[in-house]
This record gives structure tokens, C-alpha cells and sequence, in this order.
């Protein structure tokens, strides 16, 4: 994406948020441009796992670790990324009891495409795919799993990353801040 671009996007009213995506995910995307930007503590990460023969999205946030699940994903739903990341952080803050603007107003928000930045990033959403994976599995597969208790469950794994942390902490101490 061109800087003339990300003005033009990033006006008043709308919010840029950077999705920094895998190889995996961008080739199943085959988005036309992407964001140069440098890497914010507010960018998501966004990596596509295959479980059970079924595309499936992962989605965490850069400072805080908040992961989201989401399996049976559709192409068309990947290619209209804004609509689908705004309404899953939505629908997650909701499961959570948080506010709908902790990472921002969603409604004024548009989702920038680019390339991931941070391996360490990559490594603790390769450690919550494993975890993510292992509870599907003690559940009896992606039919008989609660999507709300992995969601729940990803979002209190403690990482490494974060001191140790767990990323619902994580996200209830920032908002503290901003009080």
C-alpha cells in the first residue's frame, strides 16, 4: 500500500488497524497491495490452521496476546477482512464483558493488510494453535467444541512472552490504565 493510500484510508473518522498475516494466509487472500508500516503494539496477527479439513483463522492482538478462533472460515469471509476482524474482536469483547471500544471503535475501522513482523508473535500463536488444538481434541473434535470455552481457554494460557501473563490480564490492566 502506497503512503497516499494509507491517507487516504486513514481520515477522522476510520481507524487503521495493520493485520499482519502468514505466507499461509496471504496466499489464500491474494490481497492487491500491502501496508509497509512499521510494527505497532496495536497491529493483530492472523494465521490460517487447517483443522479437520476445515480452514480456520487465528487472530491475536501484538501488546496484549488476545487471541481469537475461529474455524470454518470461508475464502469470501477472509477476503472481506474488515467486516470479518471487526466483528470477531466484537463478538469476543462481548464474550469477555468488555468494552466494544478496548482496541479502538470498531465501526470506524479499516483493516490494512501486510506482512508479519514479530517472530516471537508468530511463536506464542504456534504455541496457542498446539493448545487451541489439543482442546478441540479432548472435546471430540471441531463439531463437539465449544468455540466459546477455546476462545476462553487461548485467552487465559499464560505466555512467555508477555511475563508470563495470561493476555485476558493483560487486556483488563491496559484498559485500567486508560481510566
Amino acid at each position: 500500500m502506497t503512503p497516499a493510500e494509507v491517507k487516504a484510508l486513514y481520515r477522522p473518522y476510520h481507524r487503521l488497524v495493520i493485520l499482519r498475516c502468514t505466507k499461509k494466509l496471504l496466499d489464500v487472500i491474494k490481497p492487491a497491495v500491502l501496508a509497509g508500516n512499521a510494527p505497532r503494539p496495536d497491529d493483530w496477527y492472523a494465521n490460517l490452521l487447517w483443522l479437520e479439513s476445515r480452514k480456520c483463522l487465528l487472530l491475536t492482538q501484538a501488546a496484549t496476546l488476545f487471541t481469537i478462533f475461529e474455524p470454518g472460515i470461508r475464502v469470501a469471509a477472509l477476503r472481506d477482512i474488515t467486516t470479518t476482524v471487526t466483528s470477531l474482536i466484537a463478538r469476543e469483547l462481548a464474550r469477555e464483558g468488555l468494552p466494544a471500544g478496548t482496541f479502538g471503535e470498531l465501526e470506524t475501522t479499516t483493516v490494512a493488510l501486510a506482512k508479519t513482523a514479530d517472530r516471537s508473535i508468530l511463536g506464542c500463536m504456534n504455541d496457542m494453535a498446539h493448545y487451541g488444538e489439543a482442546v478441540i481434541y479432548q472435546s471430540g473434535g471441531l463439531a463437539a467444541a465449544d468455540l466459546a470455552d477455546i476462545n476462553q481457554a487461548l485467552r487465559r494460557n499464560i505466555q512467555s512472552a508477555r511475563d508470563y501473563r495470561q493476555p485476558i490480564d493483560l487486556v483488563t490492566e491496559s484498559l485500567n490504565h486508560r481510566s
